[in-house]
C-alpha cells in the first residue's frame, strides 16, 4: 500500500461523507426543523425565543 493509494482512498471517503451530509441536509423530513431554527434569530427578544423553544417550535 503506497501513499498515492491512501490519498485516493481519503479523497473518496471525504467525497462520500460530503454527499451523505448533503442528502441529509436537503431531505424533506429535516425541513420543518431547519425552518424553525431559521426563524429563531428573527424573534423579538430572548423571552420570545425561550417560549418558542418551550412550546416545541424551536426544536432542531
Amino acid at each position: 500500500m503506497d501513499v498515492e493509494w491512501m490519498h485516493g482512498l481519503y479523497t473518496v471517503l471525504a467525497f462520500v461523507t460530503f454527499v451523505v451530509i448533503a442528502f441529509w441536509a436537503w431531505s424533506a423530513r429535516n425541513r420543518p426543523g431547519f425552518d424553525e431554527a431559521a426563524r429563531l434569530p428573527l424573534l423579538d427578544d430572548e423571552g420570545a425565543a425561550r417560549s418558542a423553544v418551550a412550546a416545541g417550535e424551536g426544536k432542531i
